[in-house]
């Protein structure tokens, strides 16, 4: 009987569950629904939002390129017509602007390569446009160089010609190709992008319709939420709770967030000063290119010196028989080409190519015995002072480079008070710590200063005084070169150089040099006593390679003069069918400089047969010899060289003693 009775009410209990598992289930299963048509739309959308944006990356690549190929083809153009005015024109700036033109026209395509290079399509174009670039600039540079040395005719025919050239026409015809597929292809871009505005829209009318659903179901909801109330107070507690940690959790965030923002003001700093950092590393690095271009003004500044003091020495031994008068003319020629040697030197040493010659120099000194020099260069009408407080501390500098840096100074400084005013020099102490001024390292400084009450600077000026050429001065006043060989000759010294100064209120040039601890030795020259002892050698057959046809025969003058037996050779390429033509050549003088190759790379070059011959390098720029592991261990003699200082070279390549020789070891 009890069993019975369990049985039926069994059903009964069951059945009164059903409701509370409805409740349970229906609001997941809304939910999973919901969720699941939410985010297969937030795919499908996201993805024709992707496919649209590709679509639009693509076709504005399209014009990209095409416009990049516009902006090429108008370069050009613009280039070879700069070319035509200055073939017509021979104006130096006008060929400048050219090679300027020229290289924009190089960075446009090189932007047409980088936006091509994904493509294809295009690959074997922009390839083959880049070769017809190259050649044609290979013809333009040609015509330039003929146009530099004053082959007008010859440069305006070269330029008909390249003007009906097939490769300006392969440029043209590849630039129309490259467009043409361009076109093509953005046509295709073009119903992509009306495809995926078709889908976007598409999308827009779904995200309406799932929002009516969402409607109901969110009415459906509630009427669920409504049953959830009485769930949501028994776990009102545990939320409670859960507040209280989730407030401690966020006073640990705070906190945390303190210490990130900390932080990160110290990487701003850090990275402030890095870009610092960086724009005077560019400086540098800007400074040194502009000082290696006036080397290479100081090359061929030297052929010529090369060709006047040799001839004038020669002229000078052929008439030992004549009047006095002649010889007074000679010494006096002779005296104007040693200066502008001398002038040659010091654009070297604003190149940092020509090594100083160092002393221990007090500066109070140099000061005090330059006071007639500097009144009598500045005028009568400024009123000079001295301030001597470097009080025995010395510095290590060249003294007649130095000399030179303070009367610019000077000269500068009269110029800004258009000759009338006050002027003070002044020398200090100073101890400073690393990166108190520029590069300087820490330790003891002596600060030589100039100031003056002039019209000042402006911060724009401030920002170029370095720059070589770069004078505020009228035409014919001043050549913009002061400065820059005063900073050079400064870092050259291990020291740095700063400038104050506000319009209207004067200037004052610090010089921050390291101080000398104790009396520094001038530097030996070791050629010097090796050129005055005479190397006798007898007569020796020569290869002059040299490609200036007035050095090679001032050369060959001079060998024959000393009793060789030179052989002439006006390019690199020669010298190794000469050497087999000539087998008793038992020397080989060249140029450092020369077109196709250099001096040591045409002796690299030369069959091995060959290489037991001694070699004596030639060159005019010192900067071509600051690394001698370049000449293989040769003998290098400098220009401008006198007969004795050819004499001694010439002795001492033949007799293996390899080291370099100066022109002034034959003074």
């Amino acid at each position: 009987m009890a069993d019975g009775i369990f049985d039926n009410q069994q059903p009964d209990q069951r059945g009164m569950d059903w409701p509370a598992a409805l409740r349970r289930i229906v609001p997941w299963l809304l939910v999973i629904l919901l969720v699941g048509s939410l985010g297969a739309l937030l795919y499908t959308a996201r993805t024709a939002s992707r496919d649209h944006a590709l679509a639009l990356a693509e076709q504005q690549r399209s014009f990209e390129v095409i416009a990049l190929a516009r902006g090429f083809e108008a370069r050009i153009a613009r280039a070879e017509v700069t070319l035509a005015r200055y073939v017509i024109s021979l104006e130096p700036d006008t060929g400048r602007l050219f090679q300027e033109q020229w290289r924009n026209a190089n960075s446009q395509l090189r932007a047409l390569f980088y936006a091509t290079r994904g493509a294809d399509w295009q690959r074997g174009n922009v390839e083959a446009l880049r070769r017809a670039f190259a050649d044609r600039g290979k013809r333009l540079s040609e015509i330039g160089l003929r146009t530099t040395y004053d082959q007008k005719m010859t440069a305006l025919a070269k330029f008909h010609e390249a003007g009906k050239s097939e490769d300006l026409q392969r440029i043209t015809s590849l630039l129309d190709r490259v467009i043409a597929a361009e076109n093509a292809r953005l046509r295709e871009r073009s119903l992509a992008v009306s495809l995926a505005g078709d889908r976007t829209e598409w999308i827009g009318k779904t995200w309406r319709l799932f929002g009516l659903v969402l409607l109901v179901c969110v009415l459906f909801a509630a009427w669920f939420a409504h049953i959830a109330i009485t769930d949501r107070r028994k776990a009102r507690r545990q939320a409670e709770l859960e507040s209280e940690r989730a407030d401690s959790l966020d006073a640990a965030v705070r906190a945390r967030t303190a210490e990130l923002s900390a932080a990160y003001e110290q990487l701003k700093r850090e990275a402030s000063e890095r870009a610092a950092a960086e724009d005077s590393l560019r400086q540098m690095q800007k400074m040194d290119a502009i000082g290696q271009l006036t080397g290479g003004i100081a090359h061929d500044f030297n052929n010529m010196l090369a060709v006047v003091v040799g001839g004038l020495e020669l002229a000078r031994r052929k008439m030992q028989a004549q009047p006095e008068e002649a010889l007074r003319h000679l010494d006096n020629a002779t005296e104007g080409a040693n200066r502008a040697a001398a002038l040659t030197r010091r654009l070297l040493a604003f190149a940092r190519s020509e090594p100083l010659l160092p002393s221990a120099v007090d500066p109070d000194a140099l000061i005090a015995g330059m006071a007639d020099l500097i009144d009598r260069t500045i005028g009568d009408q400024i009123t000079v002072t001295f301030q001597h407080e470097a009080q025995g501390w010395q510095i290590f500098v060249d003294q007649h480079q130095m000399e030179n840096a303070i009367l610019n100074l000077c000269v500068n400084a009269r110029d800004a008070m258009e000759g009338r005013g006050r002027l003070m020099l002044a020398t200090r102490r100073s101890s400073l710590a690393q990166g108190d001024v520029g590069e300087c390292a820490a330790g003891d400084y002596v600060c030589l200063s100039v100031t003056d009450d002039g019209c000042g600077m402006t911060p724009e000026i401030m920002a170029r005084v370095f720059e070589p050429f770069f004078t505020t001065k009228p035409v014919g006043k001043g050549t913009g070169l002061g400065l820059s060989q005063i900073f050079g000759l400064v870092r050259q010294s291990d020291g740095d150089i700063r400038i104050e100064s506000e319009p209207g209120r004067g200037s004052t040039v610090t010089l921050y040099l390291p101080r000398c601890i104790t009396q520094a030795e001038p530097l030996a020259d070791d050629s010097l006593s090796l050129a005055r002892a005479p190397v006798e050698h007898p007569p020796t057959r020569i290869l002059v390679v040299e490609d200036d046809p007035r050095v090679l025969r001032q050369t060959m003058a001079a060998l024959s003069e000393l009793g060789h037996l030179p052989i002439a050779c006006d390019h690199p390429t020669k010298a190794a069918r000469l050497l087999g033509n000539n087998s008793d050549i038992g020397l080989i003088l060249s140029d450092v400089l020369m077109p196709e190759m250099t001096g040591p790379e045409m002796v690299r070059a030369l069959p091995a047969a060959f290489h037991h011959l001694p070699v004596l390098f030639v060159t005019g720029f010192t900067g071509d010899g600051n690394d001698q592991a370049d000449f293989g261990g040769h003998a290098v003699l400098r220009k401008p060289y006198t007969l004795a200082a050819l004499a001694q070279a010439v002795g001492t390549a033949l007799n293996g003693s390899h080291r370099p020789v100066t022109a002034a070891a034959a003074e």
